[in-house]
């Protein structure tokens, strides 16, 4: 990453009362010396699942979330990082790019179950409409082994984020939402699809650009996922094109103004509330 963005990161961050750095995404075939990371598990994909080859007792007894690894990330400061073999659970494997089509047990986990052997989340009313979805979703396969999460102060200058991701609650997601608006001068920039809380980090901003659409991506609506997030948060992920655009023009928008200093008593008002300062 560029050292002249990454000096404009401290002021840009202090001005939208954010106090934690965004975390930026990319693909490497280098797995990270450090970090956390799921226990490797096989891949359940649909092949596997047609010929009844999948141990689902090993699956879900190894659950772990990718959220919840991004979560340990975020609080010591360092990488999570994911792969075929390293996935957390099979949602995460699909939403992370490593295993499609889904398979129609996570299917119909997901929506309304399968009677007499496990309940459904009743996140989507049927199996038919969320196999719609996926099919619409139809992420990117992940571009290389891992992929990994981590503060974008660490990347290095031969390093560059796909994505980036803030962590924030609404007064200073104000900000960063008006501010993508500015850069772009697209009243439509900022999209709040439906989603695990991870596939707002990777697949949907992905999804977007695959399409030549330079979107913002509000997430975190998961309720599964909400037990990785501060009360009150969600996520905002960026391309890193935009985000270098966010840095370079955030002196020339309406964050320097007295408007905005009247939102930023609210952000502080925000951190008091919840001992933040």
């Amino acid at each position: 990453m560029d050292h002249q963005i990454k000096s404009a990161i401290p002021d840009f961050l202090n001005i939208l009362g954010l106090i934690e750095e965004p975390m930026g995404m990319f693909f490497t075939d280098t797995k990270p010396d450090k970090g956390y990371s799921p226990k490797p598990m096989d891949l359940p994909t649909r092949e596997k699942e047609e010929k009844n080859e999948i141990n689902w007792q090993e699956i879900f007894g190894q659950f772990s979330c990718v959220m919840g690894k991004i979560w340990l990330a975020r609080k010591k400061k360092t990488s999570a990082y994911f792969s075929s073999t390293q996935f957390g659970c099979p949602g995460g494997a699909f939403w992370l790019g490593f295993n499609k089509p889904q398979v129609e047990t996570i299917i119909h986990y997901v929506s309304s179950g399968i009677p007499g052997r496990m309940e459904g989340e009743l996140y989507c009313d049927s199996p038919d409409h969320l196999r719609q979805i996926f099919e619409y979703v139809d992420p990117m396969p992940a571009a290389k082994e891992y992929c990994v999460f981590k503060p974008v102060s660490q990347f290095s200058e031969e390093e560059t984020p796909l994505l980036v991701s803030f962590f924030t609650r609404p007064e200073s997601l104000n900000g960063l939402h008006q501010l993508a608006a500015f850069v772009t001068n697209d009243p439509e920039v900022v999209a709040s699809p439906w989603s695990a809380a991870c596939g707002s980090l990777a697949v949907w901003p992905l999804h977007y650009l695959e399409k030549g659409q330079n979107k913002a991506v509000v997430g975190g609506w998961d309720p599964s996922a909400r037990k990785f997030f501060k009360t009150d948060e969600l996520s905002f992920t960026v391309p890193f094109g935009m985000f270098t655009q966010m840095t370079d023009r955030y002196k020339d928008s309406f964050l320097t103004t007295k408007t905005w200093e009247n939102v930023q008593k609210k952000i502080n008002k925000s951190k008091k509330a919840w001992n933040e300062i």
